[in-house]
C-alpha cells in the first residue's frame, strides 16, 4: 500500500487543497495523510481570507507523522510564507522522501494570493533542488524565473529547461492558459521532453485542477516510471473534469468530480 502526504492548504469547500488531495489519493488507490499548512475561508465564489499555520506546527504536525509512519511520497502545495517554506525545505533535508512532487501554487482562480512574494526566492533557492518533479502553470514558471510569462509551446520548453537548471529532478509545464482546443503539457527531464495534450473540456467547474493533477502523480510516481505516471494521473483528471458538470456544488467555479469512476 502506498502511502501519500500532502502538505497544503485547506479548501472547505472540498474542490481544492488538501480535501481534493486526499480525494485523489483516495481515488487511486493510496492511503492519504494531510500537513495543514493554512486554513481559508473559501468557497467556489472565491478566496475571502487565509490564515497561516504557525510554521512551527507545521513541523510538528509533520515529526509526528514521519516517526510513525513510512511515508512512500509527497505532494507540496500552498505554503502561503517565508517561513512555512523554510520549514518544509528543512523537514525535507532531514527526512529525504522518495518521490516529492512541488505544486507551486501561488494565486487561486480567483485572484487571491495564496503565497507571499518574499517566499518565491525562498522556493527557488531551497525546495525545487529537494523536488522530483515541478508542476508550475504559465504564470507560475514565469514568476519562478522572473520573466515574462509564456506564450506559445516553444517558449514553454524553453522556461521548463531554464527551470530544470535551477536543480529540480523533473518539470511538467503545464499549458492550460494558452489559447486553442488543446491543454499542452510539456514533461522536461535531463534526458528527453515529451508533449502530453488533452482535449479542453467546456466546462466552468475546474476548481482545484493543479492541486488534483500533482495529488495524482504524487500517488502513482510510487508504483509506475515517471513518463507513464504522468500519463495517467493526467487521463485520471481528463475525466474528473469531463464529469465535473455532474456534481452540482455552490454557485461559483464547481470542483472536478474526484469519484466520477464510482458515482
Amino acid at each position: 500500500m502506498t502511502i501519500a502526504l500532502t502538505i497544503a492548504g485547506s479548501d472547505p469547500s472540498g474542490g481544492a487543497g488538501i480535501q481534493a488531495d486526499l480525494k485523489t489519493f483516495s481515488a487511486l488507490g493510496a492511503y492519504g495523510m494531510a500537513v495543514i499548512t493554512a486554513l481559508t475561508a473559501q468557497s467556489t465564489q472565491g478566496v475571502s481570507d487565509v490564515f497561516p499555520v504557525p510554521a512551527d506546527f507545521v513541523k510538528q504536525q509533520f515529526d509526528v507523522l514521519i516517526n510513525d509512519s513510512n511515508i512512500d511520497c509527497l505532494k507540496i502545495g500552498m505554503l502561503m510564507n517565508e517561513a512555512i517554506v523554510n520549514a518544509v525545505a528543512e523537514l525535507l533535508s532531514q527526512n529525504p522522501l522518495p518521490y516529492v512532487v512541488l505544486d507551486t501554487v501561488m494565486v487561486a482562480k480567483g485572484g487571491h494570493a495564496l503565497l507571499k512574494q518574499t517566499a518565491i526566492d525562498v522556493i527557488r533557492q531551497k525546495l525545487l533542488p529537494l523536488a522530483t518533479i515541478i508542476t508550475p502553470n504559465l504564470p507560475e514558471a514565469a514568476a519562478l524565473l522572473n520573466c515574462p510569462e509564456a506564450t506559445n509551446e516553444s517558449q514553454m520548453q524553453q522556461q521548463g529547461q531554464a527551470l530544470l537548471q535551477l536543480g529540480c529532478k523533473a518539470v511538467l509545464m503545464k499549458g492550460g492558459h494558452l489559447p486553442g482546443d488543446e491543454c499542452p503539457d510539456f514533461l522536461i527531464t535531463s534526458k528527453e521532453i515529451i508533449r502530453y495534450a488533452t482535449r479542453r473540456v467546456n466546462t466552468n467547474n475546474t476548481h482545484g485542477t493543479g492541486c488534483t493533477l500533482s495529488a495524482a502523480i504524487a500517488a502513482l510516481l510510487p508504483v509506475l516510471p515517471l513518463g507513464e505516471a504522468i500519463k495517467q494521473a493526467k487521463d485520471y483528471l481528463s475525466g474528473a473534469i469531463a464529469n465535473a458538470d455532474r456534481l452540482h456544488v455552490g454557485k461559483g467555479i464547481g470542483p472536478t468530480h474526484h469519484f466520477y469512476r464510482w458515482w
